[in-house]
C-alpha cells in the first residue's frame, strides 16, 4: 500500500468546480489542484469520462494533491456529454474528443497560474486519449504519459483479439451503456443538470451497435490508431503497462515506432497505476511521473533519460493460480527495441507431440469441443479476483500438445513468441489459440502468454477471406509479449485449440484444422543475461496524497466468478461478476451503488448457441435524490448474423423515468 503522504514542498489549493469553456461554446468541468506559491507553472491533465466529481474522485485526489504538492498545476477534466460537462458523448475515442482536448489544452495553458505547458499523462481511457491528442500536436502539449493503452484500437483493446470477437466487446458496451445514464451534480451545473441529463438519456444507446458494424480493421478503427502514423506524435512519450493487463504489448510497439525520445516499463501489474496495485510488487510510480516531468517541463537533471529505453519486470515461475497478488521476478532492461540481443530461438513441432530444433515430416488435427478456455479468466485484469486461467491441463485436454524435454538450464524470454503455421481447414471459417505454458516435473501447467488468430483475417483484419476447404494455407499467430524464466527441468509447451470460449466468440461451425507439422515453426524470444541489470536504480517506494476521506462499504455478494457444466444439456455457463460496489463521499454528501453481471453461455457442440447476457444496476444517492439505470441485455448470433437485445429502465427515487428497448441483427463479416 502506498504512504500517503501530506509533507509536501507545496501546499495545494483544491479548486472543486473548474468551468472550461470550449470555441464551440460547450462548457467542460474539471477539478484542479494547485501549488500554492509555486508561481507560473507546467500544467498535468488527465481527460476522462468516467465522472470527476463521484467517480474517480478518490483516486484522482491522492494522485493529483501528490503532484501538485510536487509544483504542478493538475487537471482532471470530465469528458463532453459525461459527469458535469455539458453534451453529448456518443463513443470512444472520437475525433471530437481529440478535438476538445487539444481547445482544453490550450485554454489551461493561457491560464495565469500555468507556465504555457501541459502534459497529458493517464490510465486506460485517458491513456488512449493522451496519445491521440498528441498525434493532433496542440503546441502547449510538451510530454505524454500513457499506462494501460494502446496504439492499435483493432488489435490490443476491448473489441478484437487476434480478428476474433472478444468477450469483453458486449461487456464493457453494457458498462458505458450504464453509466452514461447517470445525471450531472447540480451543485456544479446548477439548475440545467435535468436537461442535461434527460438529453443524455435520450441520446444514449449501447455502443455494441456501433462496434459490431465494423468486424474488420476499416476506417472506423484506424482512427484513433496512432500505429497510423507513429511520425504524428512530435514530443516526448513515457508508456506504462503490466505483464497482468491486456494492453502490454502496446509498451513494445510504441517503443519500435515512435521517432521522439521514449521509455518503456512493464511490471507485473495488472489494469492499474504502478504505485496502486493489485499484483505486487508496485513501485513509487508518482515519483517517476515526477522526474519525467521535472526533465521534460522544468530543465532539471533527473537521470531519467540516462536510463535504459526499455524496463520490464522478469517474472519467475510459479504454479497455476486464478489469482496473484505478488509476482516474484527482478527488473531488467534493455537499451533498445527490437534488442540486437534477444535469440529468436526457433521450435518444431513433432508427431507424438515433441516440441525441439529440428523440423519433422508429419500431420497432426485438432477439433476442440467448446469447453476449451472456459477458466481461462479474464481478457485483461483488474487483479483482485479469479481473473487468471487455471491448470492448463484442462485446456490440454481439447488441445493439440507439443512440449520440449526438460530444460538442461533456466530459459528467460523477453518478447512476443510467434507460431507460424501451415495448415488446412475443413470449414471457410476458424480459429486458432495458440497458448505458452510452463509445465512443472509434477505436470501442473501454468500459461505463460496467449495469442489468438480468426483464420480468415491470416492475410490481414483489414481484408479477410474466407478459408477454402481442403486447401493448404499459411498463417502466423503472434502472441502477447511476456517476460517469464523458465526454470531448469521444467518443460515448454505450446497448445493449440479451434475454441477459446468465452475470450473468442467461437467460428459459426466446429472446425477441423489439419498441421503441415513439418512446415510449421514456434520463435521463442530467448533473452540472454545481461549483469547491468544489477545495477538498475532501484525504484522509490509507493506513495501518494491523502485523499477526500470516501468509505468504501462492505457488499454482500451476489455473483461469484464461476464455471458450470450441466452434464445433461450439455450447457456450460461462466460467471464474471462486475463492478458491486457502495462507495460514500461524505464531503460531498454523495453515495454510488453499482451491482453488475456479465454472463456468458453456451452448449458443447453447438458454437451457434453462444450468448453473453449482462446485467447492469447502478445508482447515484445525494441529497436531491436517488438516481439509477437497471439494464438486461444480450448478444447471440445465428449464422449469418449476430443479434443484439437491451431492455433499459432510468428511475429516479425508485420509480420509471424513462423506458426504451433495442433487437437490432448485424450480419457477421467473416467473424
Amino acid at each position: 500500500m502506498a504512504t500517503i503522504r501530506s509533507d509536501l514542498p507545496f501546499p495545494v489549493r483544491v479548486v472543486e468546480d473548474l468551468k472550461l469553456p470550449l470555441p464551440d461554446g460547450t462548457v467542460l468541468a474539471a477539478r484542479a489542484w494547485l501549488p500554492e506559491g509555486a508561481g507560473r507553472v507546467p500544467a498535468i491533465l488527465e481527460y476522462l469520462p468516467y465522472r470527476k466529481r463521484d467517480g474517480t474522485r478518490r483516486r484522482d485526489g491522492r494522485v493529483y494533491k501528490y503532484l501538485a504538492g510536487h509544483g504542478y498545476a493538475c487537471i482532471r477534466l470530465d469528458i463532453r456529454g459525461t459527469g458535469d460537462s455539458e453534451g453529448i458523448l456518443a463513443d470512444e475515442y472520437t475525433p471530437q474528443e481529440q478535438i476538445d482536448g487539444c481547445d482544453a489544452i490550450a485554454w489551461i495553458a493561457a491560464q495565469d497560474w500555468c507556465d504555457g505547458q501541459v502534459a497529458i499523462m493517464g490510465i486506460s481511457w485517458s491513456g488512449f486519449n493522451g496519445l491521440q491528442i498528441a498525434a493532433r500536436q496542440p503546441p502547449a502539449l510538451k510530454t505524454v504519459i500513457t499506462v494501460g493503452s494502446t496504439d492499435d484500437r483493432f488489435a490490443t483493446d476491448i473489441h478484437r483479439v487476434g480478428g476474433c470477437l472478444s468477450k469483453d466487446d458486449f461487456d464493457w458496451s453494457s458498462t458505458m451503456f450504464s453509466h452514461q445514464d447517470l445525471p450531472p451534480d447540480p451543485a456544479i451545473v446548477g439548475d440545467k443538470w435535468r436537461m442535461m441529463w434527460e438529453e443524455r438519456i435520450r441520446a444514449n444507446q449501447p455502443w455494441i451497435l456501433t462496434w459490431l458494424r465494423h468486424q474488420r480493421r476499416d476506417d472506423y478503427w484506424r482512427q484513433g490508431s496512432v500505429c497510423e502514423d507513429f511520425s504524428a506524435i512530435k514530443v516526448p512519450v513515457y508508456a506504462v503497462s503490466g505483464w497482468a493487463d491486456n494492453y502490454s504489448e502496446s509498451v513494445p510497439r510504441l517503443l519500435a515506432g515512435l521517432k521522439v525520445p521514449v521509455r518503456g516499463l512493464i511490471g507485473p501489474w495488472a489494469h492499474s497505476l504502478p504505485h496502486d496495485v493489485a499484483v505486487g510488487p508496485a513501485i513509487g510510480w508518482l515519483q517517476e511521473v515526477i522526474r519525467w516531468c521535472d526533465h521534460w517541463l522544468k530543465g532539471r537533471s533527473t537521470g531519467i533519460m540516462d536510463e535504459p529505453l526499455y524496463r520490464v519486470w522478469m517474472q519467475e515461475s510459479l504454479p497455476p493460480s486464478t489469482c496473484y497478488l505478488e509476482r516474484p521476478g527482478r527488473w531488467v532492461a534493455e537499451d533498445a527495441w527490437p534488442s540486437p540481443r534477444i535469440d529468436w530461438r526457433a521450435l518444431y513441432p513433432a508427431v507424438g507431440g515433441g516440441l525441439g530444433s529440428v523440423p519433422m515430416a508429419g500431420e497432426a488435427m485438432v477439433s476442440s469441443p467448446l469447453w476449451v478456455g472456459l477458466t481461462a479468466g479474464e481478457v485483461g485484469r483488474y487483479g483482485e479476483e479469479a481473473e487468471w486461467p487455471t491448470d492448463q491441463r484442462l485446456d490440454d485436454g481439447g488441445s493439440l500438445v507439443f512440449a520440449t524435454p526438460p530444460l538442461e538450464t533456466r530459459t528467460e524470454i523477453l518478447g512476443a513468441p510467434r507460431l507460424k503455421l501451415r495448415f488446412k481447414a475443413d470449414r471457410p471459417q476458424a480459429l486458432v489459440a495458440v497458448r505458452l505454458n510452463d509445465v512443472m516435473p509434477d505436470g501442473r501447467s501454468t500459461r505463460v502468454t496467449v495469442g489468438l488468430l480468426n483464420l480468415a483475417h491470416r492475410v490481414g483484419h483489414d481484408q479477410p477471406q474466407a478459408l477454402i476447404p481442403g486447401e493448404w494455407t499459411e498463417a502466423t499467430v503472434e502472441l502477447d509479449d511476456i517476460a517469464h524464466a523458465f526454470p531448469a527441468g521444467h518443460r515448454i509447451a505450446v497448445s493449440l485449440s479451434t475454441t477459446y470460449w468465452p475470450i473468442a466468440w467461437p467460428s459459426p461451425e466446429p472446425a477441423t484444422l489439419t498441421l503441415d507439422l513439418g512446415a510449421c515453426r514456434f520463435d521463442l524470444p530467448v533473452r540472454p543475461e545481461r549483469e547491468e541489470d544489477a545495477r538498475l536504480r532501484p525504484f522509490d517506494p509507493p506513495e501518494c496524497g491523502d485523499d477526500v476521506g470516501a468509505i468504501d462499504h462492505p457488499v454482500a455478494v451476489t455473483a461469484r466468478r464461476t464455471v458450470t457444466h450441466d452434464l445433461l444439456s450439455g450447457e456450460m455457463v461462466v460467471d464474471f461478476p462486475r463492478w458491486t460496489y457502495v462507495h460514500e463521499m461524505p464531503d460531498i454528501a454523495t453515495t454510488t451503488t453499482g451491482n453488475s453481471l456479465a454472463r456468458y453461455r453456451i452448449i458443447d457442440g453447438d458454437p451457434l448457441s453462444a450468448r453473453c447476457e449482462t446485467e447492469y444496476k447502478v445508482e447515484i444517492r445525494r441529497p436531491d435524490g436517488t438516481f439509477g439505470h437497471e439494464s438486461r441485455g444480450s448478444l447471440s448470433c445465428d449464422a449469418k448474423d449476430f443479434i443484439v437485445e437491451m431492455d433499459l429502465t432510468v428511475t429516479e427515487n425508485g420509480e420509471p423515468v424513462f423506458r426504451r428497448s433495442w433487437s437490432e441483427r448485424i450480419p457477421r463479416d467473416h467473424l
